[in-house]
C-alpha cells in the first residue's frame, strides 16, 4: 500500500490514506502503478458497464423501446433524484413489470435533498429508491425477454447472472473460474480479481474493435449512453456525473463503493483502477483527479474546471475551516502507454 493522502486537521496529520493504482493497456500489460496493483479487489458497482452489456446483447433494449437515457440509468449508482426514478419507473413498465419486482432491498436516496424530499412527505423506503434499481430493472427486463424466471434473478445460479459472469470475465481477459464472487450490497453477484485486471476490463472496453461485431456494439452503445447522458449515472453533485460531462468524448468512468474507481480512456485502449485501502470514498474524487492529470488526460486546468471537487478544506460545523486534505502521491511508470 501506498500513501496517496494526508488530512490535516490544523498543521498535525490527523488521517493518512493509502491506496493502490493500478493503469493497464487492453492486453494487461502495466503501464503505471501505485502500492500493490495486483490487489484482490472487488469492483462493486464499477462493475455496472460491463453488467449492462448483456442488457445489450440480449435484445430486450429494442424489444422494449429503452432509451439511450434508460441505458444510462442501468449503468448507474444513481441519485435517487426524481429524473433518475422516473427513468426507472419507465423501464420497467415498458416491459410489463412494476417496482415490487426489484430486488435490490428497500432504501431511501443516496442524494440527501432526495431523501429529505420523501421523508418530507411521509414516504417510506422503497426498492425503486435504491441507487442499483437501475442495474436491476436492466436485468429483469432481460430475464423477461429471454423467458426467464423472474423470482430469482438475482441468484449466481440465475442464467441473467450467469451471463454476466461470463462477460466480466471475458472483459477483464481471464477464465470464470478466475473470478471471486460474494454478495453486493444490493444482493446480487459481487465479482472480485486483481485490480489490474480490473483496469484491463475498462482498457479492453474503451477499445470495442477488439470484440466480436455484436459484443462491440453493445459495448460501444453502453459507454455512449453514459457519456450522452452522464446525470443518469450519477447526478447532482457527483464526480462521475462531473468528468463524463466535461470530457465525455475522452472517457467514461464509473464509482464503486468501499472507494474503487475505475476509468476507460476512449479508443485509447487504457484502464484505471484505483482502490483506498480504508474505504475513504471522500478521497476518491481528488485522487482520480490527480491520475487523469498526471497521466495526461486533463490538463491542472481543466481540473480545476470541477469547483465541487477542488475546495481540499476540512470544515466543522460552524462552517469554519479547520483542516485540509493534501495529495501525496506520484504514479510509478512501468511501460510506455
Amino acid at each position: 500500500m501506498a500513501d496517496i493522502a494526508y488530512q490535516y486537521r490544523g498543521e498535525l496529520v490527523d488521517q493518512v490514506h493509502g491506496g493502490h493504482i493500478a493503469v493497464t493497456d487492453h492486453t494487461g500489460r502495466l503501464l503505471w502503478k501505485l502500492g500493490d496493483p495486483e490487489r484482490l479487489t472487488f469492483a462493486r458497482s464499477s462493475a455496472k458497464p460491463i453488467q449492462a452489456v448483456p442488457v445489450a446483447e440480449s435484445g430486450a433494449l429494442e424489444h422494449y423501446g429503452i432509451t439511450q437515457r434508460e441505458l444510462a440509468v442501468i449503468c448507474a449508482s444513481h441519485n435517487g433524484e426524481p429524473f433518475h426514478i422516473e427513468a426507472v419507473e419507465s423501464i420497467l413498465r415498458k416491459a410489463g413489470l412494476s417496482p415490487s419486482d426489484l430486488h435490490c432491498g428497500a432504501e431511501y436516496p443516496m442524494y440527501v435533498p432526495a431523501e429529505d424530499a420523501l421523508k418530507l412527505a411521509g414516504v417510506p423506503r422503497a426498492p425503486i429508491y435504491c441507487d442499483c434499481s437501475g442495474k436491476h430493472a436492466g436485468m429483469l427486463i432481460t430475464a423477461r425477454h429471454l423467458g426467464e424466471p423472474l423470482e430469482n434473478y438475482i441468484s449466481p445460479d440465475h442464467p441473467v447472472q450467469r451471463r454476466i459472469l461470463s462477460v466480466f470475465a471475458d472483459m477483464c481477459g481471464v477464465e470464470e473460474s478466475e473470478v471471486r464472487l460474494a454478495v453486493d450490497g444490493c444482493g446480487v453477484p459481487v465479482h472480485a480479481l486483481p485490480l489490474s485486471r480490473l483496469a484491463q476490463g475498462y482498457a479492453r472496453m474503451s477499445l470495442p474493435s477488439l470484440f466480436d461485431p455484436a459484443r462491440a456494439a453493445a459495448v460501444r452503445r453502453v459507454t455512449s449512453a453514459m457519456t450522452a447522458h452522464p446525470e443518469m449515472v450519477a447526478g447532482s453533485e457527483r464526480i462521475c456525473t462531473q468528468l463524463m460531462a466535461a470530457f465525455g468524448e475522452r472517457l467514461f468512468c464509473k464509482s464503486g463503493a468501499s472507494a474503487f474507481y475505475a476509468v476507460g480512456l476512449r479508443d485509447r485502449g487504457i484502464g484505471i483502477a484505483l482502490k483506498m485501502e480504508d474505504g475513504a470514498s471522500s478521497i476518491v474524487p481528488y485522487a482520480i483527479l490527480s491520475v487523469l492529470t498526471q497521466l495526461g488526460v486533463i490538463t491542472p486546468e481543466e481540473a480545476c474546471s470541477l469547483p465541487s471537487f477542488q475546495d481540499r478544506n476540512l470544515y466543522n460545523n460552524h462552517h469554519a475551516v479547520v483542516g485540509r486534505t493534501e495529495l501525496v502521491f506520484r504514479l510509478e511508470p512501468c511501460g510506455v502507454a
